[in-house]
């Protein structure tokens, strides 16, 4: 399967280096296409670079790490092209308060998970993950030892599940589902299963097994 990262801000970069490193071959892309031709030479040929619409298009798995207003814009803008695809939403539905800190930008019993859920074509099949740790976690966390730590992911879509554990293997983590999509509140910011919410740090299988 084709696995492409469109955008490579804090968190597609890293999850594009983790998966070059785990051995996958994946797309990247973003509006600044030198930047994405930047990262790719830094790993080693395994990123192919494409325009947004070419990797929305070729991918069979797309991880959109934008912003959660700029994934609904995505999907409205290439709602044909995701039809049938598996994609990834790390987005985190917040913005800063004006004090240096965060807000929540939608209803707080509200998850980006089933908002995006909603606006998917049918036959498009949506898993929540990457973005159940800080960035900076996710770089430095990526085959952790003695016990990798955790990526939480939550779908309606067995299979679709299964090929996003796969990849968050290779990527350094161990992955656990959390439930279905309606589960996606917990690994969003502020969650009780996420980094920056009620859980606070790194994870491993057997602690993260026992909170679910």
């Amino acid at each position: 399967m084709k696995t492409a990262i469109i955008g490579l801000g804090n968190i597609g970069s890293r999850v594009a280096k983790n998966l070059a490193a785990g051995g996958q071959s994946i797309i990247i892309s973003e509006r600044n296409l030198a930047k994405a031709q930047q990262l790719a030479a830094e790993l080693d040929g395994k990123a192919e670079v494409m325009s947004i619409d070419d990797a929305a298009k070729k991918a069979d798995v797309i991880v959109l790490a934008i912003s959660f207003d700029a994934i609904k814009e995505f999907i409205a803008t290439h709602h044909g092209a995701v039809a049938g695809k598996i994609v990834v939403d790390p987005s985190n539905p917040i913005a800063p308060d004006g004090k240096g800190g965060y807000k929540k930008i939608i209803p707080a019993d509200q998850s980006s998970g089933k908002i995006i859920a909603g606006l998917l074509p049918e036959g498009a099949e949506l898993v929540k993950a990457f973005g159940t740790l800080r960035a900076e976690s996710l770089g430095s966390a990526a085959n952790r030892s003695p016990e990798r730590a955790v990526l939480f992911y939550a779908t309606d879509y067995p299979e679709a599940g299964r090929a996003v554990a796969k990849l968050i293997a290779a990527s350094g983590f161990d992955p656990v589902s959390v439930g279905g999509i309606d589960q996606s509140i917990r690994i969003e910011v502020g969650g009780d299963l996420h980094e920056l919410g009620k859980l606070g740090r790194l994870v491993s299988v057997k602690e993260a097994q026992a909170l679910i």
